[in-house]
């Protein structure tokens, strides 16, 4: 029934497609295009939210007993870049001919050029590799630069002032880490806490491909989970538990290809991944990316090796799906953050971030106090007395019990004598409620324009007479169900519309098409991924029935024009729950 179609051509027609019928296009196309950038027509609109909602679905309403969602702004002053190690971190390794000028990512140079994988390399090495294989400018072949790093931060100004600099978030993150007590203190100071946001980010490509693969602007989905790394409860495994399948970081580094196959609480327990709810959230984006239509061999969690991963990650997995073209290609990250944020944020802003973890019962602790006799200091230095008392705080307990402890009557502190017994160390029982702690974190983010294409990717089909068939998911499909009168006639056009208008009244997004022969109509419907069709038919007036025609099975259905909207609504809550 299916013709087959090469993968290159396969994904030229998508793109044709999406063009044709208002999925996708490149922006600013009049005026030549603008790489890394893409327009959503009208149908791609509807197909992004349904996916950005059935995200929220997976990631937000499924868990609203430990997640919540907020929305924090686009525009990030500088201090949390530095704090968050973007501006020294957030980079890739850049090269530039020095005849024609022309700028290319040095690590997909040479891996285009070479085919040797690069990934993660320093600008040392990858220099060296460009010397001693002779590299030149692809465009002119002139000789090309030393490689050096390129900040992906897109730079802003807040306001007229040119010093008061921010910058286009490059993942929603980071407005979630400072927001992070705010969160929890709402939440009634409880862990664990996901905090989930979806908007757009900017990443400044040095020079982007793959189409809507890898754009400059997009939006992001993530979720920030903290947790108590010494919390010895389980994540809830049972609720998403399907079987992952991993490439190791130890078995990439052998030159190996050899994938396992394990539930996510088996990946924790037997030491593959890291992080309990890393472990967890890797089983829901298994599940998520199985209800976008794609098969379970055609995913992949692949760990990152160390030189590859972020600055801020302890682990990190690729979430990866297999598409026509380009072959195993990103669709998530999924990284254990551990303490690194959140320290680095009390740091630089000087706020205390950490929680208080109470104690089911108080513990006795015993604590060492110092004890200054001021009066003896302060008949002997008088105006100089605050001073002194500086410097011995400043020296700390540990030091001073040193220096206590060594021979002589008198020390000497920051060049000034003080007797002996004018300090005094004492022991002190103390009752211990509780401890601070600094949450750690386990982070799923994903990119929506990107599971667009590999939505569109998996659901095209050609069929033996070359009709295009889009096999979306109904759940996701951006138009629900057609409505077509058998013939551009009375009463069928009136019985037709008031049931399109029934559908749209309802929220299922429907078309009306009444032009043209019905077949012609069906495969209009069925290039646009429409998943029902209900006719209108000669029977339909006296009878009070319509035909529901399947996109997938081209079977066909009688049911009463009363039950239609219920019938079509329990069809896409069945291919949902059974996806």
């Amino acid at each position: 029934m299916t013709q087959s179609v090469s993968s290159e051509d396969k994904y030229e027609s998508i793109v044709r497609l999406a063009k044709k019928r208002g999925f996708f296009w490149p922006s600013y196309e009049i005026y030549g295009g603008m790489a890394g950038f893409y327009d959503l027509g009208p149908l791609g609109v509807i197909l992004k939210n349904n996916i950005v909602n059935l995200w929220r679905e997976y990631f937000v309403i499924k868990h609203l007993d430990m997640v919540v969602e907020i929305e924090t702004p686009i525009i990030t002053p500088k201090i949390v870049f530095e704090a968050s190690g973007h501006l020294q971190h957030f980079t890739d390794p850049i090269v530039e001919c020095l005849r024609c000028g022309r700028k290319y990512r040095a690590d997909q140079l040479i891996e285009d050029t070479l085919k040797m994988k690069v990934e993660g390399l320093g600008v040392n090495e990858l220099t060296r590799i460009v010397r001693e294989n002779n590299l030149t400018c692809p465009a002119c072949g002139g000789p090309l630069s030393d490689v050096k790093e390129f900040n992906l931060l897109f730079q802003t100004y807040v306001g007229p002032y040119t010093q008061n600099i921010a910058y286009l978030r490059p993942e929603a993150a980071q407005g979630m880490f400072v927001n992070f007590k705010n969160v929890y203190t709402v939440m009634r100071e409880k862990l664990p806490l996901g905090i989930a946001q979806i908007g757009k980010v900017a990443r400044n490509e040095i020079s982007p491909r793959q189409g809507m693969f890898r754009l400059r602007e997009f939006t992001i989905m993530e979720v920030e989970f903290f947790y108590d790394p010494e919390d010895p409860s389980e994540p809830p495994f049972d609720r998403f538990n399907g079987k992952l399948r991993i490439l190791t970081a130890e078995a990439r580094a052998k030159g190996l290809e050899e994938v396992v196959e394990v539930r996510a609480d088996e990946a924790y327990e037997e030491g593959l991944v890291k992080s309990p709810w890393l472990a967890y959230w890797m089983g829901v984006a298994n599940e998520f990316v199985k209800a976008l239509g794609v098969l379970s061999n055609e995913i992949l969690f692949e760990e990152k090796l160390p030189h590859e991963r972020a600055h801020y990650a302890t682990q990190t997995f690729d979430q990866l799906v297999k598409v026509s073209r380009w072959g195993w290609i990103e669709v998530s990250g999924h990284a254990y953050r551990s303490d690194y944020d959140l320290s680095r944020h009390i740091k630089y802003s000087g706020q205390d971030l950490r929680v208080f973890k109470r104690y089911d019962k108080p513990v006795i602790k015993y604590k060492e106090r110092l004890v200054i006799n001021k009066a003896i200091l302060g008949r002997m230095y008088k105006s100089e007395l605050p001073k002194i008392l500086k410097a011995i705080e400043d020296l700390g307990i540990d030091k001073i019990k040193e220096l206590l402890s060594s021979s002589g009557s008198d020390l000497v502190i920051a060049g000034y004598s003080i007797p002996k017994d004018a300090l005094k160390i004492v022991r002190e029982e103390v009752k211990v409620m509780g401890e601070h702690v600094v949450p750690h974190v386990a982070e799923p983010s994903f990119g929506a324009e990107r599971l667009v294409l590999v939505v569109l990717d998996k659901a095209y089909d050609v069929e033996k007479d070359g009709r295009v068939v889009l096999r979306l998911p109904p759940r996701i499909a951006p138009i629900k169900v057609a409505v077509f009168p058998l013939v551009s006639r009375e009463p069928l056009t009136k019985i037709a519309m008031e049931i399109y208008m029934k559908f749209l009244k309802h929220g299922i997004t429907a078309i009306y098409d009444d032009s043209g022969s019905i077949g012609r109509r069906y495969a209009r419907a069925d290039e646009i991924g429409v998943p029902f069709a209900v006719t209108v038919d000669y029977d339909t007036p006296s009878d009070g029935t319509v035909t529901i025609r399947f996109r997938d099975t081209r079977e066909q259905i009688r049911v009463k024009v009363s039950d239609v909207i219920n019938e079509i609504k329990s069809r896409i809550e069945y291919s949902s729950s059974s996806s």
